[in-house]
């Protein structure tokens, strides 16, 4: 499907444009860590532990990765606006089912379930309406850069806005600023116009979303299992690997008889771009494992409350907020290869401060150098990863690469609840050593990204557009 070029916008409808795509990234961001501050209160007023909110939590980015493929697909048969309204929709619903749950059973159902297959629908829109909106690659790149920024803000600035929430009214009211909040959204993505017309007879691959989905499902669910049954994870990370290895195979084969699948398997031979998502992978899974062990270990460990432990996470909101402003201008000076390496390095430092300082003292002042610099690193290079995956490929692909790049990112934050939480989770008794073992593992993955960064090419030249049956 060839993509129309759409009318070149004002810098006044820009950016209208822009602000609804960036508050929807934000608050689907905010809801991933938000809770991580809420554990205490929700596990005692719900009657269940912190291997039960951690569930919960997990299982909403884990749909937020199965589904974002899929619902990206959507967007093509049902309208970018229409997706992206749904998903606000849905998304609300959850929240407000969150805010009532008597008991984890419907808080599973309204924050895992809703919230996660809201979010699905209503992300890859933003990315698909800002690429349509926003045609030439230095206002897009600055549109990326600012709903990038703002997802790393809601991560970073969750557990302090949620923690101030839950401390002053109750856990419950934090679901209430989300309904609020999307209401907002809805009101102000109104005048939003999709670009492109809905075509309801465009093929949907089912299959390949249940295999896919299967497969990262049993993968995650098994990490989960590390804890208590290592038989059983072993078994249900092979049960995963081997439907995401039948994915693989199914969408070769239905694209060699000239079908649409999934996902178009050239995607993955884009070597700069691959890197990319695994720097990307990277980030979110720090991101998010950060959030949750520094959480954990104050509330569980430490004593902490929700406001103070949210408090110990302003140094991370403010140094993603101080480098997400300075995207652009760092931008300019530097090329976005040396800007994610930089990055990783600083963001490695940065846990390495939290080992060491943590280690060494008790103090909460000894999380603040590691948390700023942990923000600072992040902040620096999520946009460019960003920008390199997308600019690998032509316009055509667009809608399809956003959708991966949001599943890549949304699978390396369950990630990183799931591998981190769980080491944590399963030795909390040990306190400062489950802690320790917590955040190696996530300095390990900001080595891996590194490593990936390392390897990109500096200026990723575009794939060939016609990569897959519907690239035409």
């Amino acid at each position: 499907m060839s993509v129309a070029a759409p009318a070149v916008l004002s810098a006044g409808a820009r950016r209208k444009v822009l602000l609804p795509l960036a508050l929807a990234q934000f608050i689907c961001s905010f809801a991933g860590s938000n809770m991580n501050v809420m554990i205490n209160d929700i596990s005692k007023d719900l009657d269940t532990n912190v291997q039960g909110v951690q569930a919960v939590i997990t299982l909403f980015l884990l749909i937020m990765a199965i589904l974002m493929i899929p619902c990206s697909k959507l967007t093509d048969r049902w309208g970018r606006k229409r997706c992206f309204q749904m998903g606000l929709v849905l998304y609300g619903i959850g929240a407000i089912l969150s805010a009532v749950a008597p008991g984890l059973g419907i808080l599973i159902l309204g924050n895992s379930i809703f919230e996660g297959v809201g979010t699905a629908l209503l992300i890859p829109p933003v990315y698909i309406l800002a690429t349509l909106a926003f045609t030439d690659l230095t206002s897009r790149a600055r549109a990326f850069g600012v709903i990038s920024g703002m997802g790393g803000i809601g991560a970073a600035a969750g557990p302090l806005i949620g923690g101030m929430i839950t401390t002053g009214i109750s856990w419950r009211a934090a679901f209430i600023f989300q309904a609020i909040v999307i209401v907002a959204i809805f009101l102000l993505g109104r005048s939003l116009v999709d670009p492109l017309e809905a075509d309801p007879t465009r093929p949907f691959d089912i299959w390949g979303a249940v295999l896919s989905g299967v497969g990262l499902f049993f993968l995650v669910f098994g990490i989960l299992e590390a804890d208590s049954n290592t038989t059983l994870m072993a078994l249900f990370m092979a049960i995963g690997a081997v439907f995401i290895a039948a994915f693989f195979f199914y969408i070769r084969r239905r694209e060699r008889a000239g079908k649409e699948a999934l996902l178009s398997t050239g995607l993955f031979r884009n070597r700069t771009s691959n890197l990319a998502l695994v720097t990307q992978n990277a980030q979110w899974l720090i991101l998010m494992g950060t959030s949750f062990t520094v959480a954990v270990f104050l509330q569980t460990v430490r004593g902490y409350n929700a406001i103070q432990t949210g408090l110990i996470f302003t140094a991370a909101t403010v140094g993603i907020l101080a480098s997400s402003l300075a995207a652009e201008r760092l931008a300019k000076r530097r090329t976005q290869k040396t800007l994610i390496i930089a990055g990783f390095v600083i963001t490695i430092a940065g846990i390495v401060l939290l080992l060491a300082l943590v280690k060494a003292s008790s103090n909460v002042v000894a999380f603040t150098p590691g948390l700023l610099l942990i923000g600072l690193g992040l902040g620096t290079m999520l946009t460019p990863s960003v920008n390199i995956v997308q600019s690998s490929f032509p316009e055509a692909l667009q809608g399809e690469i956003s959708g991966l790049s949001r599943s890549i990112s949304n699978l390396g934050s369950s990630f990183g609840t799931a591998i981190a939480g769980t080491i944590l989770v399963a030795a909390v008794a040990s306190g400062n050593r489950a802690y320790a073992f917590a955040m190696l593992s996530l300095g390990i993955a900001g080595l891996i990204g590194l490593a990936a960064a390392m390897l990109l090419r500096s200026n990723p030249r575009p794939a060939p557009e016609a990569t897959s049956p519907q690239a035409g």
